[in-house]
């Protein structure tokens, strides 16, 4: 195999570094939807909520656009997001029945 460019070497690193925080932000959002299942059990509110889907995904697109990225690449990202968030909150509140 040939040694890779320099150049490309360096932008992988910052690469693999991004992806880092991105790992380490989805920690994050991932600790806050654990708290939000204990509240939409409490209240009885059903894990699918198609009005905050949509509010969501408006609200990413809106400001990857204002950022200069593809909106449709959020709009891919948070709809995968949300739709596996959608499923870990119903079996986390199928489990608490």
């Amino acid at each position: 195999m040939s040694a890779v460019d320099p150049a490309l070497a360096a932008a992988r690193v910052e690469i693999d570094a991004i992806d880092d925080r991105i790992v380490d932000h989805l920690v994050e959002r991932v600790a806050v939807v654990r708290r939000v299942v204990g509240i939409k059990q409490a209240a009885g509110i059903p894990a699918l909520l198609p009005d905050r889907v949509e509010e969501v995904v408006a609200r990413v697109c809106d400001r990857a656009c204002a950022k200069g990225i593809p909106p449709d690449l959020a709009e891919e990202v948070w709809r995968t997001i949300i739709a596996w968030t959608v499923r870990f909150e119903e079996s986390q509140l199928d489990a608490k029945e």
